[in-house]
């Protein structure tokens, strides 16, 4: 998977199972080393960094219902670390009579950098979505 999504195709698109987007990150990572390469983590890891813009996680709540509960860009490496930071989470504001739960997935003010390559790529995306409210 990692090799196809650095081979310059854009708009890769793949699942992993994980409790949320940092442990996603470290899921590939070990699918990669029990892989039977012989690749060093470092390697492993810069190729995730280079493969992957974005993680979405979607979870199950307690009433039963799916949703996006963040969206996490990863940002490169930091040393020998991977990088991230969330744009966006969910946030719960209520549990209406019915047990359903209520809240919106929000802005963490923190703009993607994702947003400068969607630009250079002549794509129509609003900056403002990034913006806390």
């Amino acid at each position: 998977m990692l090799q196809a999504m650095n081979t310059g195709h854009e708009g890769s698109l793949s699942t992993l199972h994980a409790n949320n987007s940092r442990d996603a990150l470290q899921r590939l990572e070990t699918l990669c080393l029990m892989s039977g390469l012989d690749l060093p983590l470092l390697v492993v890891r810069r190729q995730i960094a280079s493969a992957i813009d974005l993680v979405i996680q979607i979870g199950r709540l307690r009433d039963g219902s799916r949703r996006v509960l963040a969206i996490t860009e990863l940002t490169g490496m930091e040393g020998d670390v991977l990088s991230t930071q969330d744009l966006f989470s969910f946030e719960q504001t209520a549990i209406s009579s019915d047990g359903k739960v209520i809240g919106d997935l929000r802005a963490t003010g923190i703009p993607a950098r994702l947003y400068q390559k969607l630009k250079a790529a002549g794509e129509a995306a609003d900056f403002s979505v990034f913006e806390r409210v």
